[in-house]
């Protein structure tokens, strides 16, 4: 059986498919899985506590596994030694998360962004990936991510900018007492995942509001300013999301696109499954 697995800080996909025929097996989720972020013994308790994965992992002969994090050697040497030593009749590969994304959202050359909890951005040319910058995490980039929204959510309730009646709604939804944020950012793990909880305040509200719009507006121009024109084949070719602040906002990305007169491809919402669709008609067929 092949184990396929989309990793991110927040959440990690998992689908089990029977190796000779593509029939699909298991879906399953655990918590966030991003090694340049997470402890080793974090994934493993993280893995291990999903009953229906160790329900199956001898059975495994395979994984695929495709996360945030693991665009540098050292977490993805990590990660892979976790990962074998948990499925040990299985050979595993583990690749970056753009890898996954440009997998699921097009077979043709195209540039493929993430923007999740964390955002990213690639070129594809049809079978591989090129990155033209390298990302450096939720503090100095991450521009248009979940955690980049969240940032600038709390620094508005704390400037007082968001508008009276913005900052009393989101005094109901969250926890917004300054040593709980400060012990959250700097005491606790994964502060980028905390960070992006916050935007859920922006994309479940049951209006888009001027407020909104403007913030978000101001994240897609910047992510497309720094992660899409850096491409020189920005203008020329498809450019596909992938994540679900993507999908939330794709009437915002178009307008931010034809600013720039950038063709707007595929939005999706989970990487997962178009990977099933790809392994399912490309990788499963040459196994057999």
């Amino acid at each position: 059986m092949i184990l396929i697995a989309d990793g991110g800080s927040t959440k990690c996909d998992w689908i089990l498919l029977n190796e000779d025929t593509g029939e699909f097996i298991l879906k399953t989720r655990t918590k966030g899985l991003n090694p340049a972020v997470f402890k080793p013994a974090t994934l493993r308790q993280r893995i291990e506590e999903n009953s229906e994965l160790q329900k199956h992992k001898d059975q495994v002969t395979r994984v695929d596994f495709y996360g945030a994090g693991c665009g540098t050697p050292t977490p993805t040497k990590n990660l892979q030694l976790l990962l074998q030593e948990l499925f040990c009749h299985a050979q595993v590969k583990v690749q970056e998360d753009m890898v996954a994304a440009a997998l699921a959202a097009t077979t043709e050359p195209g540039i493929v962004c993430i923007l999740g909890t964390g955002s990213n951005s690639c070129f594809f040319d049809g079978s591989k990936v090129h990155m033209e910058i390298e990302s450096l995490g939720y503090i100095l980039m991450d521009e248009a991510s979940g955690n980049y929204f969240g940032k600038r959510l709390i620094r508005d309730y704390y400037y007082k900018t968001m508008g009276d009646d913005m900052m009393r709604e989101f005094e109901k939804r969250f926890d917004l007492n300054a040593d709980t944020i400060k012990h959250n950012l700097y005491k606790e793990e994964n502060p980028n995942t905390y960070l992006a909880s916050f935007a859920e305040f922006i994309f479940t509200s049951e209006e888009r509001n001027g407020y909104f719009y403007k913030l978000i507006y101001e994240g897609m121009e910047k992510f497309i300013e720094r992660r899409v024109l850096c491409f020189k084949e920005a203008q020329t070719v498809p450019i596909h999301f992938i994540g679900s602040i993507a999908f939330f906002s794709e009437d915002i990305i178009r307008d931010v696109a034809k600013r720039y007169h950038l063709n707007i491809g595929n939005i999706i919402r989970r990487p997962i499954d178009g990977l099933i669709q790809h392994y399912q008609k490309n990788v499963i067929p040459t196994l057999t």
